[in-house]
């Protein structure tokens, strides 16, 4: 296997087990393709899958999953705290082997068109594969939700790439694109006022003035009675996590707020954490090649 494509889809269902296992299959059932990693979360009733492989093999998982959430997920009944606009929400390719991002765009060409034209989802491309700069944003397209989309899909400017004029009602539409290795980073706050986690999260993100390479939102942590951060580092080597961490803390100092802990979602590149760890360390002049891992696999 010499050219490498990572996949992230995320599918709107983070509730019902066999379910999501259902749709997880679907990566599984294909050969050459490895599945990394997926994990759930109850309150933004949400998944997010990570699977790797040949671009082709990627591509043909990525659109069997897409399917099967088109069949399993109604819309009409979706409840989370996370924002979202379909069944299969957002399905970025990564370049990582031996592929160049212009071949993650044409891969979601592809797929966009064939998702439109089989399932009759509108697409929309975005970050490197997206038509239009008002396109690029993830949040510029998903803003309205499910909901809003029955009339902003109307707009001529929010036409869609590929696939119907008009919303799926039971599926929404879905977001395709290619982009560099981000890290989904949630940091949890010790109140159950949401206010304050969002407040917090405008001043952080890049779009109220914050940090360049950040995207937040606030989200009640309903289970544990607290609210959380939650952020997409869209360039972890630009805006690395303890700069997100350290902003956030500051802000929660404002309102007598403590941050109770973090996660990070899905997998994370080595260098993000290392990164951290120097920082907080203050190691001096360290690099990658002192990893013991990372001599091991190099």
């Amino acid at each position: 296997m010499s050219k490498l494509v990572e996949c992230v889809p995320n599918f709107s269902e983070g509730r019902n087990v066999e379910i999501i296992e259902s749709i997880v299959d679907e990566v599984r059932k294909v050969e050459g393709v490895k599945l990394l990693d997926y994990s759930s979360d109850k309150d933004h009733n949400r998944s997010v899958v990570t699977f790797l492989g040949a671009p082709d093999e990627v591509e043909k998982a990525a659109f069997n999953l897409i399917k099967r959430a088109a069949e399993l997920i109604d819309m009409r009944k979706h409840r989370g705290a996370h924002p979202r606009m379909g069944a299969t929400d957002v399905v970025p390719f990564i370049p990582i082997k031996d592929v160049t991002t212009e071949e993650c765009v044409e891969i979601s060409q592809r797929l966009g068109k064939k998702v439109g034209d089989e399932l009759r989802i509108p697409v929309y491309l975005y970050e490197d594969a997206a038509s239009c700069a008002e396109r690029k944003n993830l949040a510029n397209i998903r803003k309205g939700q499910y909901e809003g989309f029955f009339e902003k899909i109307k707009q001529p400017e929010w036409k869609p790439d590929f696939g119907p004029d008009e919303i799926n009602v039971k599926s929404g539409a879905t977001v395709i694109g290619a982009r560099f290795p981000l890290v989904a980073y949630n940091i949890n706050l010790g109140t159950d006022d949401v206010e304050v986690a969002n407040a917090i999260a405008r001043k952080i993100r890049y779009i109220g003035g914050g940090l360049r390479y950040v995207k937040a939102v606030g989200v009640k942590v309903t289970e544990r009675n607290i609210v959380q951060v939650s952020m997409n580092l869209v360039n972890y080597e630009k805006t690395p996590i303890y700069a997100a961490q350290e902003m956030v803390k500051m802000e929660a100092k404002r309102y007598g707020v403590p941050v109770v802990g973090s996660e990070v979602i899905g997998l994370v590149p080595m260098k993000a954490l290392i990164d951290c760890a120097e920082y907080y360390l203050q190691i001096e002049n360290f690099n990658m090649s002192q990893v013991l891992e990372s001599r091991i696999s190099g």
